[in-house]
């Protein structure tokens, strides 16, 4: 048994690999246009801002594409839903103001930080995930911090491009831990 969970997990760590690491690119280049736009809710802000859990829904759908036959596939359905379910709130919120994004942004971090840690308790087998455990535990934090600083006299949209980067920071060092977790032909 534990030779076929081992094959599975050899078998999908390339197309995770891959992934990770785009996603660590896509982290970049949104925080940098994040932070160029600064933080008034410009419409290109409010693009950026729905784009981001959008591209974690379409990031989870590659990720359950490639881990089908063994992985965390309900963590994976629940980080669609409510990435899905962010996305659709940051649009909405965006009209309220900068607070109500950061609000529902926190929420979002809360659920899918613990979404992230816990699918990367279940994926230890396959090495390169304690990354992904502490990004999760990270998420947590910054989550209840986005919904605190909501309610100070001027809250910022530029802390969430700190938050982007350093989860695409984690996702990179994800990408070359499963790199050197692979058995080699």
């Amino acid at each position: 048994m534990a030779s076929v969970a081992s094959a599975e997990h050899v078998g999908a760590t390339p197309a995770l690999r891959r992934l990770y690491v785009i996603r660590f690119f896509f982290a970049a280049v949104w925080a940098a246009l994040l932070l160029v736009s600064g933080s008034d809710l410009t419409t290109g802000a409010k693009l950026l801002l729905f784009l981001y859990p959008a591209f974690d829904v379409v990031a989870a759908v590659v990720d359950f594409r490639s881990a089908r036959a063994g992985g965390p596939v309900k963590g994976l359905y629940a980080n669609m839903a409510i990435s899905t379910l962010a996305a659709v709130g940051v649009a909405v919120a965006s009209a309220s103001g900068v607070a109500d994004v950061l609000r529902v942004w926190g929420a979002w971090a809360i659920v899918s930080g613990l979404i992230q840690l816990l699918v990367g308790i279940a994926r230890r087998p396959m090495g390169g995930q304690w990354a992904m455990i502490v990004s999760g535990g990270i998420s947590v934090l910054a989550g209840a911090s986005f919904i605190k600083s909501a309610s100070q006299d001027d809250p910022s949209l530029t802390t969430l491009a700190g938050y982007a980067t350093l989860g695409g920071i984690f996702f990179l060092v994800s990408a070359i831990r499963l790199s050197r977790s692979t058995p080699r032909g």
